[in-house]
């Protein structure tokens, strides 16, 4: 498994593990108290979101819950993101969403994974970063592994899984997800 200088390695049984089990209990209380609530409440939804990373996020910011992760201060959301409901963010390596983002139902950004090598998978958690740019749209169903960047105005297509970076104005499909055509307005 290649890494560069934005990958997190995380050894079992160190204080920075015992501070990710910490931040994944911290963030699996609030996201309890954010999934018993519905589409009619979302101020709360934001506040509870925001609290949940650290940021206020926009006004324009919606969520549909439930939602799921394992910690919550790694993400970062722009202005007017949308984010369907029974999505899945793993943000150890870090998850940045830029402006004008839709997010569809069920989908998974996964930042963390563990080595290949079975005698190393449960001693180590590795997160690499994703960065989804302005005006993406994730469809429904699809999956984007850590260390990728979603081009701006790219659109995933349900069901995809997005292991590689996909370029501006680009429609990406299938698993894994390959260049379909170029878009534009």
């Amino acid at each position: 498994m290649a890494f560069d200088d934005r990958t997190k390695i995380i050894h079992r049984r160190t204080p920075e593990s015992a501070a990710m089990v910490a931040n994944t209990k911290r963030a699996m209380a609030i996201t309890a108290t954010l999934n018993r609530l519905t589409f009619t409440d979302a101020d709360e939804i934001r506040t509870l979101f925001s609290e949940l990373i650290g940021k206020k996020v926009d006004e324009s910011f919606l969520l549909l819950p439930p939602f799921y992760t394992a910690g919550g201060d790694e993400i970062r959301v722009g202005r007017n993101v949308f984010v369907n409901q029974n999505c899945t963010f793993y943000d150890l390596g870090g998850i940045d969403i830029a402006d004008d983002v839709m997010i569809g139902p069920n989908v998974s950004i996964i930042t963390t994974g563990h080595p290949l090598e079975p005698s190393q998978r449960r001693a180590i958690t590795i997160g690499k970063p994703i960065v989804i740019e302005k005006n993406v749209w994730i469809a429904a169903g699809a999956t984007v592994i850590g260390g990728v960047t979603v081009g701006e105005n790219s659109v995933v297509a349900a069901g995809s899984v997005v292991t590689k970076d996909v370029p501006p104005n680009t429609l990406v499909g299938g698993n894994p997800a390959r260049i379909i055509r170029s878009i534009g307005d």
